[in-house]
């Protein structure tokens, strides 16, 4: 363990996922990992179910709100669709239903490219002379059942990872033995990069080559085999390692030329640890520096294997920790540098601290005059105090203090104010209402909805009551929901609704819709219908009246701003409620295979084909 102070925000979930096995960790502090666990991949019906297994397994007191899994895969999207595995997931649902503020797909070979710099040096051992420059390129290359290539590029007080394929380029022998086995391996494949030969399969390869070149007839032996061979003398096996590591030497030594990698180039994947006591007495560093012109400039580059246990878990905190706002090692979040910047700052910079410390998520709506007025300065102290912190201006302060809470863009919420101009309560009002939008998909229970779902989709009877401003979004849902194909219909005059419910029966259901839950006529049509034994699905306040009466409630918490009469953003979810429970419904009614329906339910109610629809009593 370390002497690192403790994320701020509690333990991070750190993964590699292969083809086999998923390994987690849990990192408390800056590399302080606990709790380092594997599942067999094959127990799980999928990555969110294993991660959700380790976390009821894990020990950890505080709940974990931010996750990074490396993953045997290539990340170009939402969708993830493992190649090794029958395994797809979306990233972003798989960060809802695991309730984590943020949740980072990295390819693995990249986490392993960023775990470079914080590899210490009981994790790594160097093969032959030089030194690292400071701040040089780092190289890496990783033999395994592939070859991957990559390196990192220094920006700054960060890396970034360069994504490579760089040992599928052409093999180029380097002696006669060499050219023997490239003969060899023209009469398997048409074109022999570095990946066939030096890869772990490839030491098969090297094998039968280096056998037909002596004249001899062998068993097709693997890797393992043959490393365990050539550690027991046997001489044919000694020299298909040799061999082995001088190719890849001639290949690493291509990476370091190609790069510019004067920082070092490393040697990760499961091949070489391996082969032990053989790897160091072998031509690789000879190898390594064997470019004619250039062997003075080779030999001054080090050549490192890495001996981790789990690099992965290094690289992903690493990429982990810059997507919440922290870069270095011990750099620390935007917050941590705050507090150590404190002391240094101006008196008038301070105030401007400590309201960043105090309100944080505050900050991130106003603009630089709101600001200065709550912290009782100056515009351009602001503006230096976000330079103080290493941002660029205010914009740029506000992205990495989200990122920093966070790890995700800003969820923005601004007052409206008397004296706004059509541009400042434009953008307010629209900021307001996406935020309250991504709240509610944030805090949405599937299951409920699944459960509400079921329900209307049995109804033998659909009942919509909404009074005053929920009288319209009654009506939108009667329209929706009598395409269905059973009677619906919406209910705005307290009397008529109070009279309807007491019609209902078991099989019926009352979508009951108010912003407050409060309103007495409406609960006691609600109270009539389930003393009638009718169902009741209530979108309202969490804990409202009509919310402890209703069978199921799809809760809407969002507190308007300009009074009772004007509730904009309440109706809004609402309609967006409605429109969650009608497509549920004809999902349902669907089937499976209709993703693609057509003209079928999903296209009428506008979530098909993306033509626009229109109200038939329009």
């Amino acid at each position: 363990m370390r002497n690192n102070p403790p994320h701020p925000g509690g333990p991070r979930l750190l993964a590699d996922i292969g083809g086999t096995n998923a390994r987690f960790a849990l990192e408390i502090a800056p590399g302080d990992l606990v709790e380092i666990r594997d599942y067999p991949c094959d127990n799980y019906a999928g990555v969110p179910e294993v991660i959700r297994a380790y976390l009821d397994e894990a020990d950890h007191a505080e709940p974990v709100q931010h996750a990074a899994i490396a993953i045997a895969n290539p990340i170009e999207g939402d969708e993830i669709r493992m190649t090794n595995r029958d395994w797809h997931f979306s990233i972003d649902a798989t960060r809802r239903a695991l309730r984590f503020e943020t949740l980072l797909v990295v390819n693995d070979f990249t986490a392993l490219a960023m775990a470079l710099p914080y590899l210490s040096e009981d994790q790594k051992y160097r093969v032959g002379g030089g030194e690292p420059r400071p701040n040089g390129v780092l190289g890496l290359l990783g033999p395994g059942t592939g070859v991957g290539v990559s390196g990192l590029i220094p920006a700054g007080d960060r890396w970034i990872a360069l994504g490579s394929e760089g040992g599928h380029t052409t093999f180029a022998p380097a002696d006669e033995r060499e050219i023997d086995v490239l003969r060899y391996a023209w009469k398997h494949f048409p074109h022999v990069s570095f990946e066939r030969l030096v890869a772990g399969p490839g030491m098969a390869l090297v094998y039968q080559a280096l056998a037909g070149r002596g004249g001899k007839r062998v068993a097709s032996l693997e890797t393992p085999a043959i490393v365990k061979l050539a550690q027991a003398g046997d001489k044919l096996a000694r020299e298909t390692v040799e061999c082995f590591c001088a190719m890849l030497g001639t290949l690493a030594g291509n990476v370091a030329v190609s790069l510019g990698a004067v920082g070092g180039v490393y040697l990760g994947g499961g091949v070489i640890p391996k082969l032990g006591k053989l790897f160091e007495d072998s031509p690789f560093r000879q190898r390594f520096e064997a470019k004619g012109r250039f062997e003075a400039y080779l030999k001054k580059i080090p050549t490192y294997v890495i001996t981790a246990d789990h690099p992965a878990f290094l690289g992903t905190s690493a990429i982990l920790a810059e997507q919440l706002g922290t870069h270095a090692a011990g750099a620390g979040a935007l917050i941590d540098r705050l507090h150590r910047l404190r002391d240094r700052l101006s008196p008038a910079e301070q105030r401007v601290a400590e309201l960043t410390l105090k309100q944080p998520r505050a900050l991130l709506a106003e603009p630089v005059a709101e600001i200065s007025r709550l912290a009782r300065v100056s515009q351009p102290t602001v503006i230096r105090f976000c330079r103080k912190l290493g941002c660029q201006g205010l914009s740029d302060f506000k992205l990495k203090l989200a990122s920093a809470l966070t790890g995700t863009l800003p969820v923005r919420h601004g007052q409206v104010h008397v004296g706004d101009t059509a541009a400042e309560f434009s953008a307010k009002v629209l900021d307001n209402t996406v935020s309250s939008i991504l709240q509610m998909r944030e805090h949405l229970d599937a299951r409920t909805v699944d459960a509400a779902v079921t329900l209307l989709d049995g109804a033998r009877r659909i009942e919509f009551y909404g009074l005053g401003n929920s009288g319209v979004i009654a009506q939108d849902a009667h329209y929706k929901f009598f395409r269905f194909g059973k009677p619906t219909i919406a209910y705005g005059d307290p009397y008529l609704l109070q009279a309807s419910a007491g019609l209902l029966g078991e099989q019926d259901v009352v979508v009951a819709i108010s912003a407050s839950g409060r309103s007495s006529d409406l609960n006691r049509a609600v109270d009539i219908a389930l003393g009638r034994g009718a169902k009741v699905i209530a979108l309202t306040a969490r804990n409202s009246p009509l919310a402890r009466k209703a069978t199921l409630v799809l809760p809407n918490d969002h507190v308007e701003t300009m009074g009772a009469h004007v509730t904009m953003i309440t109706r809004i979810l609402h309609l967006a409620a409605i429109d969650v429970l009608a497509v549920g419904v004809a999902i349902r009614r669907a089937g499976p295979g209709a993703e693609t329906a057509g003209e079928g339910a999903l296209d009428w109610l506008g979530h098909g084909s993306g033509r626009d629809t229109e109200s038939p009593v329009a």
